[in-house]
């Protein structure tokens, strides 16, 4: 063979042979040295995914952690009781001229400690002794009167039409310390109160007219829980004591442009406290856990 036809085979051979090898390098970086990493991540990281992500891990579908959803945490008595159709009379204010709250405001309305969320739970409503009052009584009031249309209007029902109810879920927490007496519910027309739920502490009893005509407890203790269901219809108002089937009380009477009223009524004052307990920590107390009241 030829000088130049050998150097033209040597040249072809190496020209061959630096083709197969880059033949070979490429199948081993597509083929053998990632399947080496895998292997590798794997060492280090028996039960997890390696950093790599695999065509499997690309189009797995991930799971969702849901966090569980926090409960609104309530700062208003209008998110434990259904003040609608309330307005509400405070102790504060000017005399003879207390402030009332209506809706919408009473929605998202508070004021403690005379109109508040209660630490145990309910709605506190307290009247100290020496507040100011409405233009008809001698006493103050942290009290909720019945409305109508959202609020936005006066009501006035009759005991002869329809039939009305409210029951009151609630406990008396505090009363003044001379004159021990606090109404903690009532039915009220255009010109006095019908019936009313009063404490002479300890004697817890229906009133009417000023005088008690049923004793509910005798030996009433503050704090203690209990309901009262007031029912109107043909005339008749009964009165029905912590679930009791039977009335404790029915009054027989007419009345009309009437509305229910819950809430603390103190009945007492500077006057009756004297000097030295004129002051905001004398007061009277009533919790609210829930108040429904109903028209058929």
């Amino acid at each position: 063979m030829s000088k130049v036809r050998k150097k033209i085979f040597l040249n072809n051979k190496i020209r061959f042979t630096l083709t197969l090898g880059v033949i070979l390098l490429i199948f081993f970086l597509i083929t053998i040295y990632p399947f080496r990493s895998e292997i590798r991540d794997r060492k280090k990281n028996p039960v997890g995914i390696s950093d790599r992500p695999t065509s499997k891990a690309m189009t797995q579908i991930p799971t969702l952690t849901l966090k569980p959803k926090i409960s609104e945490k309530k700062i208003y008595p209008s998110q434990v009781i259904d003040l609608t159709n309330w307005k509400i009379t405070l102790p504060v204010g000017f005399s003879e001229s207390p402030k009332e709250i209506k809706q919408p405001i009473l929605a998202t309305y508070a004021l403690a400690p005379w109109f508040s969320l209660a630490p145990g739970g309910g709605v506190r409503f307290r009247a100290p002794v020496n507040a100011v009052t409405t233009g008809g009584s001698n006493y103050p009031r942290s009290e909720l009167l019945e409305v109508t249309n959202n609020g936005r209007s006066k009501i006035g029902w009759s005991s002869q039409e329809g039939m009305h109810s409210m029951i009151l879920d609630q406990a008396i927490t505090a009363v003044p310390k001379i004159k021990q007496h606090i109404v903690a519910g009532q039915i009220h027309d255009q010109e006095r109160d019908i019936i009313v739920i009063r404490l002479d502490n300890p004697n817890l009893h229906i009133r009417i007219g000023g005088k008690n005509v049923h004793t509910l407890d005798s030996q009433y203790a503050l704090g203690k829980r209990f309901t009262v269901r007031f029912e109107v219809n043909d005339g008749k108002t009964r009165i029905y004591y912590n679930g009791e089937t039977n009335p404790s009380y029915t009054l027989n009477l007419n009345y009309s442009n009437a509305y229910f009223k819950a809430g603390a009524y103190t009945q007492s004052n500077c006057s009756k406290e004297g000097p030295a307990l004129c002051s905001d920590d004398n007061y009277g107390e009533v919790i609210v856990y829930q108040v429904t009241v109903a028209h058929r």
